[in-house]
């Protein structure tokens, strides 16, 4: 095992993904509980959320600029990502919805209840090849008024469904999970991996990713558990080209080989919360860690949106 201020290697494997002299830079400081990065190649921007002050912001690429560009429209957004067109997909707490934003800027609701009571706070999102948007609805957004608007959740738990946009029809298809957060898809999107952070919330402690099955029609199989976090809990989670897993921990951002094995680590000096490739190469690791936003330019490419 190597190990220095900023990296461990684990696994050798992992010693071609990092760069060990790379800096870790700290692109933004100031927030409260910051989540849900999605870089946008249009805008060369890195877009994300800063959840209890309800606000979202855009830093350019090119110039170092933030701006914040949709707040305090009570809608506490968490986490978000591309569809096949380019446009963000948004899980908000607030509204106990999932959004799309057009390329005129305008807002869509994509889906906001199930079999006519409301979500609790969609919380995690990720869109398929064939356009289905599946997302993770846990009740941090209710629980209390930091996150979101508290409120009693009006389903028979914390779930993950499936939405088909042509349709507007919604499936539930996960129903055992304490907490369900992050998700992706691998590439061949035959497995879909799935965090558990039920130890933030419930004695039962879940602190895991578990994989699952998908079948031809998107019914879920298996959920053996995947991996058990080291630090904390797992929250959100991306994959690169080489269907590796990077995920937040609460040490750092955690890196695993598709079998299961940990490679290696990038530390941070905050509880990280989420993470998203972008940059032109989609080389540059961008972490949202409580406070601060980091980003680390690496040997690794993360895998397309769309």
């Amino acid at each position: 095992m190597t190990k220095t201020e900023n990296y461990e290697i684990r696994d050798k494997r992992f010693a071609r993904s990092i760069k060990l002299d790379e800096p870790i830079e700290q692109i933004w400081t100031g927030g409260k509980w910051t989540e849900g990065p999605v870089y946008s190649p249009a805008f060369r921007s890195l877009i994300w959320s800063d959840i209890p002050n309800d606000r979202r912001l855009r830093w350019d690429e090119l110039t170092g600029a933030v701006a914040d560009i949709r707040s305090g429209l009570g809608c506490y957004t968490n986490g978000s990502t591309l569809d096949r067109q380019g446009r963000i997909v948004a899980c908000e707490h607030g509204t106990r919805s999932v959004t799309r934003i057009e390329h005129d800027g305008s807002v869509t609701t994509l889906a906001s209840h199930f079999e006519g009571k409301r979500f609790n706070s969609p919380n995690d999102v990720v869109v398929r090849s064939d356009d289905t948007i599946w997302f993770s609805d846990p009740a941090y957004g209710i629980e209390s008024d930091y996150e979101g608007f508290q409120a009693e959740s009006e389903l028979d738990g914390e779930h993950v469904y499936r939405l088909d946009p042509a349709t507007g029809d919604i499936t539930k298809v996960t129903t055992d999970f304490a907490c369900p957060n992050g998700l992706a898809f691998s590439l061949d999107e035959k497995t879909l991996y799935i965090a558990d952070s039920g130890g933030t919330r419930y004695p039962s402690g879940e602190h895991h990713i578990r994989a699952f099955s998908v079948g031809a029609d998107g019914s879920l199989s298996g959920g053996d558990v995947f991996a058990e976090c080291e630090a904390g809990v797992f929250d959100g989670f991306r994959i690169d080209t080489q269907d590796r897993i990077w995920t937040s921990a609460k040490d750092g951002v955690h890196c695993y080989h598709p079998d299961g094995t940990l490679l290696g680590k990038i530390f941070i000096p905050e509880e990280v919360s989420n993470v998203c490739f972008g940059g032109p190469k989609r080389n540059r690791l961008f972490i949202t860690a409580s406070t601060s936003v980091y980003s680390v330019l690496l040997p690794t490419t993360g895998a397309l949106l769309f």
